[in-house]
């Protein structure tokens, strides 16, 4: 329960086709259950709900993380959910069809990647292509979207944030890209902060628990734990990639562990 005078922020991770229809080609099990709750708790609650933010994954058919962009040994490309190495690269198992961004650029990204000890290179399905039916907004969430934008005293407007675009770097997070690529202009999102910084509660939900809200929810307490003790995760609203169900158990507890609460949308009423 929120005092009437906080300002309420929801921000919803990447509630696309892809990912909630059954027909998505990254079709996260329990994503239609999830937008009815949502959708529901924004109807129920569309006048305290100050502004919604939306992120959406934005990505080209040559991405980093999509079969197309690698080849293999015997001139295949990978089959989705192939998990790729940076020692796989050095041996030669797969090359990068793409060299727009400079020699070994893929080795060097990998490297990196498993630096950070966490999320493997996983080749996804094409996914959230831009300009795709895929990369739209979920019917049902849409309809939410439009009736909180109709539901309120003033006019008020959907803040949308693409993400991904850029094909040398994974984009999980809302905040910044997974490895940060030189000349990028997908670095650190400054502007998203500082907006939901302007809010006392920030509503976190969308898919998919393991890997984007996970990541956005690791980001925002590297980057900014002021703003991140405001969020509040809506267990109920997001569900994992399968196979990955525990991935992101550690950042999860993280969260906990700072304080940052963790509800439902059957127990929150604002």
């Amino acid at each position: 329960m929120n005092s009437k005078n906080e300002k309420v922020a929801l921000l919803i991770i990447d509630p696309q086709n892809d990912f909630c229809s059954p027909k998505g080609t990254l079709h996260v099990l329990g994503a239609e259950a999830d937008n009815e709750r949502l959708a529901l708790w924004m109807l129920k609650n569309k006048g305290e709900i100050d502004q919604v933010v939306v992120t959406l994954d934005s990505h080209h058919v040559l991405d980093i993380s999509h079969p197309k962009f690698w080849v293999g040994k015997d001139g295949k490309s990978p089959d989705p959910f192939t998990i790729i190495t940076a020692k796989d690269v050095l041996d030669g198992v797969w090359k990068s069809t793409v060299k727009l961004f400079g020699e070994n650029r893929e080795y060097v990204y990998l490297e990196e990647l498993e630096k950070q000890g966490e999320f493997p290179h996983c080749i996804w399905p094409e996914h959230c292509l831009v300009g795709s039916w895929g990369q739209a907004v979920d019917t049902v969430i849409n309809g939410a979207l439009r009736e909180w934008v109709l539901g309120g005293s003033n006019a008020r407007y959907v803040s949308y944030v693409s993400k991904g675009a850029h094909p040398m770097t994974e984009y999980f997070g809302a905040f910044r890209p997974q490895v940060s690529i030189d000349g990028s202009p997908e670095s650190i999102n400054i502007q998203l902060i500082e907006t939901l910084n302007k809010y006392d509660v920030i509503y976190l939900a969308g898919q998919a628990k393991s890997h984007c809200v996970a990541n956005s929810l690791k980001q925002i307490m590297e980057l900014s734990m002021p703003v991140a003790k405001k969020f509040v995760v809506l267990e109920d609203t997001m569900s994992n990639v399968s196979g990955y169900e525990h991935i992101a158990d550690s950042i999860y507890e993280r969260a906990k562990n700072e304080g940052i609460r963790f509800t439902t949308t059957t127990e929150e009423s604002l």
